[in-house]
C-alpha cells in the first residue's frame, strides 16, 4: 500500500515520522496510536482492514522507532505530553476518528477529554480503567528488568504474558524488536510504568468522563492483563461507551490468529462506519498543560 511520508514538527518542538495512506475514495481519516515499546509497524493487520473505509494516519511516538532520528535523546516524555502531540497530528491531518491500542489508550483519552473539535469517535483496544493482580505483576517485573535494562528479560517478559497467544513468527520478531530497542526507549517505558503505579486509578482516569463522544472498548476474551470484564468499568466513566468482546483471542487482538482479525474487523467496522448522533455537549471539565 502507498504511504505518503513526513516528518512533522509538533508540541516541544519535537519532530514525528508520519505515514498517510491515501483513500481517494474516503471522506474521513483515522489516527492510530501505538501501545508502549511498539511502533506502527504493529498495526500492520489492522491497516489491511481500515485503508479501504478511510484515509489512514500512522505515526512513531518522537523516541521510537523511524522518529527516534530526529529528535536525539531528549527529555523523558510523559503521557501529557503524548496527548498534546496527538492532538498536534490529529489537526495536521484534520483526523476525525481514533483507534488506539493498549497503553496508547492513556494519551488517547487524555487527548479526548479535551474535546478536539474534529474527532467525532474513537476505538480503544486492549485497554482497562484497572490496574488487576496479573497487571500489577506485569508491570512490577517489567519495571525491574527495565531499570536494569535486561534486554532479554524484557523480550521474554512481554512473550510469556500479553503476547502469550500470539503466532510463534510474531513471538520472534516481538523479541527481536523488544530486545535490540536503544535505553532511551527502555527508559521512556520506565516512566510510563512509575505515572500508573503510583497514581490512584480513579485519579488516573476521571479524564475519561469528560469525552462525549462514541467510545468503543475492544478486548479478548482471553485477555487477563487487559480483560473484558475489567474494561466495562469504563461504562461507569464514559457516557456513550461500548463494548465488544473478541472470543478466543488475547491482548495483541487482530496478530493472533485469522478469525481474532475478522471478529476484530466485524466489530470495528460496524462501530466506526455508523452514523454519529448529535447529542448534547457537557461542560468542559479538564485541560492539559500547554
Amino acid at each position: 500500500m502507498y504511504a505518503e511520508k513526513a516528518v512533522i514538527r509538533v508540541h516541544r518542538d519535537l519532530q514525528v515520522h508520519t505515514w498517510f495512506y491515501p483513500n481517494p475514495e474516503a471522506e474521513s481519516t483515522i489516527i492510530l496510536v501505538n501501545g508502549s515499546l511498539a511502533t506502527s509497524a504493529s498495526f500492520g493487520q489492522t491497516l489491511r482492514y481500515l485503508q479501504p473505509l478511510f484515509n489512514v494516519v500512522l505515526f512513531d511516538q518522537p523516541y521510537s522507532g523511524h522518529s527516534r532520528a530526529y529528535n536525539g535523546n531528549q527529555l523523558l516524555i510523559g503521557k501529557e505530553d503524548e496527548a498534546l502531540i496527538l492532538l498536534d497530528l490529529i489537526e495536521h491531518f484534520r483526523a476525525d476518528q481514533v483507534l488506539s491500542f493498549s497503553w496508547g489508550g492513556v494519551a488517547t483519552m487524555l487527548a479526548l477529554a479535551q474535546r478536539p473539535e474534529r474527532i467525532k469517535r474513537a476505538v480503544i483496544t486492549s485497554f482497562s480503567p484497572i490496574i488487576n493482580p496479573a497487571m500489577q505483576d506485569y508491570l512490577a517485573r517489567g519495571k525491574a528488568y527495565l531499570a536494569a535494562c535486561d534486554r532479554q528479560q524484557i523480550g521474554n517478559l512481554i512473550n510469556e504474558t500479553i503476547g502469550e497467544f500470539l503466532p510463534p513468527l510474531f513471538k520472534r520478531c516481538n523479541f527481536r524488536h523488544v530486545s535490540s530497542l536503544d535505553e532511551h526507549e527502555y527508559a521512556q517505558m520506565l516512566l510510563h510504568i512509575r505515572q500508573v503505579l503510583e497514581l490512584d486509578s480513579s485519579q488516573y482516569m476521571s479524564c475519561v468522563s469528560n469525552i462525549d463522544i462514541p467510545l468503543l472498548f475492544v478486548n479478548g476474551t482471553w485477555d487477563k492483563y487487559t480483560s473484558a470484564e475489567d474494561a466495562l468499568h469504563f461504562g461507569n466513566l464514559a457516557p456513550r461507551a461500548e463494548f465488544a468482546r473478541i472470543a478466543h483471542t488475547g491482548h495483541f487482538l487482530d496478530l493472533e490468529h485469522k478469525t481474532a482479525w475478522q471478529d476484530t474487523r466485524a466489530a470495528v467496522e460496524s462501530f466506526v462506519l455508523r452514523e454519529v448522533r448529535e447529542e448534547p455537549v457537557r461542560p468542559r471539565q479538564l485541560a492539559l498543560a500547554g
